[in-house]
């Protein structure tokens, strides 16, 4: 049905992450992906791109995770500091221009999220757009919260395939569909010619490798955040102007987003690594 291709950890919320080879995954997802997130001081709020006037400074940095298992944070000039490091704290706070920390401890109740709402169609729930209101930056945004006791969205574990991509790129050839910019754990080949084989996937489980076991539970609903600069990929505001146009398709009962890639729940951990067959049970 498929192969995986990439893998990538995101070890703090919203910072560009690392690409693996291989990797190891527990119930809760890959083996530290989202262990820290930024944390604003006065509010408490968790630190997400989604909101990128307030912290897309965060795509300036990369997370790491060293051998020994700690969160390391590269920031704009190439520093490299460790998390618990009361310097990095130092340094995000300048470069986000308010009194911010790195946690490792997610609140228990579910922290709050921000997010810009977006022009187009399908960027958020219309329910929530009629809720929405203006920041003290300017921008329309809604409030959520993270799932409790995590620093994850929703879904433990995000997957796409390339032929998505190569279908959102046949209809914005000026685009640059990076599958970085949708900040993927698991990149799957899957044969055919482009399309989105992925919404036939909800309710499968997927067997990937010889051990680790996901079950694909809900398309994965795509904010501002493929349109921002991610290292050397440059802001492309088109990018989810195609896949509003080309793909909104049912959530829940909040309905039709613009989604690209689905989310997966793990139901046997194991390893997954590049090159893993993807086949569906």
């Amino acid at each position: 049905m498929g192969t995986v291709t990439a893998l990538h950890r995101y070890p703090v919320k919203s910072t560009l992450g690392e690409a693996l080879t291989s990797v190891a995954v527990t119930e809760r997802g890959l083996w530290g992906d989202r262990l820290a997130a930024v944390l604003d001081d006065g509010t408490g709020a968790v630190g997400s791109v989604k909101h990128p006037r307030k912290w897309g400074p965060l795509l300036r940095c990369r997370s790491m995770l060293t051998d020994s298992g700690t969160v390391v944070v590269q920031l704009p000039d190439g520093t490299v500091l460790s998390a618990g490091d009361p310097e990095l704290d130092t340094r995000l706070s300048d470069l986000l221009g308010r009194p911010v920390s790195l946690s490792d401890t997610p609140p228990g109740h579910g922290g709050t999220l921000e997010r810009a709402v977006p022009a187009y169609e399908g960027g958020v729930p219309e329910t929530l757009r009629a809720t929405a209101s203006t920041d003290a930056t300017g921008e329309t945004i809604t409030s959520g919260r993270v799932a409790p006791g995590t620093f994850f969205d929703y879904g433990r574990i995000h997957l796409i395939t390339t032929a998505a991509l190569a279908r959102l790129r046949s209809t914005h050839p000026a685009g640059d569909f990076d599958p970085r910019r949708f900040r993927p754990n698991l990149v799957v080949d899957a044969p055919g010619g482009p399309g989105f084989p992925e919404d036939a996937w909800i309710d499968a489980r997927l067997r990937i490798g010889e051990a680790a076991l996901f079950r694909v539970v809900v398309p994965t609903p795509r904010c501002v955040v493929p349109t921002l600069g991610h290292g050397e990929l440059p802001p492309d505001p088109g990018i989810m102007r195609a896949v509003a146009r080309e793909h909104r398709v049912p959530v829940f009962d909040l309905g039709r987003l613009s989604c690209v890639g689905v989310y997966l729940d793990v139901l046997e951990p194991g390893t997954v690594q590049v090159g893993d067959p993807v086949t569906r049970y």
